[in-house]
Parts: C-alpha cells; structure tokens; sequence
C-alpha cells in the first residue's frame, strides 16, 4: 500500500467516521489529535502514529498499523489499525449506552403522546 495518507481518508477507511466529510469536519473541530496537538484534515499519517479521536463522549486511542486510501471491511480494520483505548474509557462508553436504553414490553404497542411526553421528561432533565 503506501507509506503515508491524508488523515480524514485513513479514519474514514479504518470506519472510525461514516463519511470522509464527518472525518475532516472532526480534524477541523479540534477532536482529532497527534500528540496532543489538533490536526488538520489534509495531515499525512504513518504507520506507528498514535491518534486521539474524540467521539461519542469518550477519548478513543488508536495506532496506525497500516496506511491505506481504500475503505476496508469492518472484519479487515484490525489488519489496519491497534484500539489502545484505555478501559476506564470504554466502561465509561458503555455506562452512557445503558442510560440510552429504553425497554418496552413485547406487545405493548407504541407509547401513548402522554407516554413519550414523559419519557422526554425524563431524558431532558
């Protein structure tokens, strides 16, 4: 493959971002950095690069491992990149997916207007 390659393909290739437009537009927000240092966009990454991406309310850590310009399978992104994410971070991702969840008895039906008016309540506040 190559040496190097513009960020925003890499983390659109390795499926950290839907969209290559996602990807620049968080480089150019501040939620993309190397070294502690924000990146733009257009920066060539290598192999062995260590990228913070803020995403989802959690700092997720990876290593470049390969640089690639393709779009790959979610079965093939371990060929490309190292989740070095700290644990406390990913418990602190998964305690903010259970505060998500919502569970509804199988049969119920749809939630009445007052139903989801209460539901919003407590979401919001």
């Amino acid at each position: 493959m190559e040496n190097s390659i513009r960020i925003d393909k890499w983390l659109w290739a390795v499926r950290l971002f839907k969209t290559r437009t996602q990807a620049a537009g968080a480089c150019k927000g501040g939620k993309v950095k190397i070294k502690g240092v924000n990146v733009k966009p257009s920066r060539e990454i290598s192999a062995g690069e260590i990228i913070e991406v803020h995403q989802q309310g959690i700092k997720k850590t990876v290593r470049v491992l390969r640089a690639t310009k393709n779009r790959v399978s979610a079965k093939l992104v371990i060929d490309l990149m190292d989740d070095i994410t700290s644990p406390e971070e990913i418990e602190k991702l998964e305690m903010l997916r259970q505060l998500n969840y919502e569970k509804r008895d199988q049969g119920a039906g749809r939630p009445t207007k007052k139903e989801r008016r209460i539901l919003g309540h407590l979401k919001n506040n």
